[in-house]
């Protein structure tokens, strides 16, 4: 016989449920087709870390702050510092919270950091960057790929190559532009560079994008890679070093002009 008295395990297994759809419900608000919700949160963090936002040694929101302003879930928003943290932007200690570590400590080989560098206002500093960092590693890497490259490896350069100059779009022309550079990265036979161009491939992806404009200058771009590929293939490394300087210098000139 029932006493009449409410049965307080089924009280709060309802509370409980209930407390698991709100957090559903906050949590959906925040999500990104294709991303969890804590990672779309430290997208949107870092994002904002790296424009400049935040300046580093700023102290961020707590976790309840973050809470209410995404209406994502605490523990959302602590993968998402986590994540952070991962990637060296922000440090954490109890009592203090979380704050934005000094720029020369940020992972700037990371996708996600390189992905916010391109997007942030100092962007053409970012893609400044970048083209030094070609100068220091492309025309090494590419006499390298002269020298060792397998059939299949040139089989993948000429490919990329060729996409490019029968591409239609900006798109389908920066895609196999940046295919073409990893291929080489890849055919050089360095297992340390490999790793490094899928990490600056959104870089590239960037850089290629904002550096293409006219026809003319698609047409000149073209020839110098065809020049990098035709040395690559006749395994000339020392016309296939100069050969990417040439490209690189083109590019040099194509940002001073923007």
């Amino acid at each position: 016989m029932r006493d009449g008295k409410p049965n307080k395990g089924k009280t709060r297994a309802k509370a409980a449920a209930a407390e698991r759809a709100a957090v559903v419900r906050r949590a959906d608000a925040a999500r990104m087709p294709g991303s969890s919700v804590h990672a779309s949160l430290a997208n949107e963090i870092g994002l904002r870390i790296v424009r400049g936002d935040y300046p580093p040694g700023t102290i961020l929101p707590n976790e309840a702050k973050w809470s209410e302003t995404f209406d994502v879930s605490r523990s959302a928003v602590r993968e998402a510092i986590k994540m952070l943290m991962a990637k060296s932007l922000l440090a954490s200690r109890p009592k203090i919270g979380s704050w934005v570590e000094p720029k020369e400590r940020w992972n700037l080989l990371d996708r996600d950091v390189l992905a916010w560098y391109a997007t942030s206002p100092d962007r053409e500093v970012f893609l400044k960057t970048v083209q030094e960092f070609r100068h220091i590693i492309e025309p090494e890497a590419t006499a390298f790929a002269a020298m060792r490259r397998t059939d299949e490896q040139m089989a993948e350069i000429s490919q990329a190559c060729r996409e490019m100059g029968q591409a239609t779009t900006l798109q389908e022309r920066t895609r196999a532009d940046t295919r073409f550079h990893l291929a080489i990265l890849r055919a050089s036979g360095n297992d340390l560079l490999v790793p490094l161009g899928v990490l600056i491939e959104s870089a590239f992806d960037h850089l290629f994008a904002y550096t293409t404009r006219e026809l003319d200058d698609l047409q000149h771009a073209q020839k110098l890679h065809e020049a990098i590929e035709k040395n690559i293939r006749l395994q000339r490394p020392d016309a296939a070093r100069n050969a990417v300087r040439k490209l690189l210098a083109n590019t040099d000139g194509v940002i001073k002009s923007r």
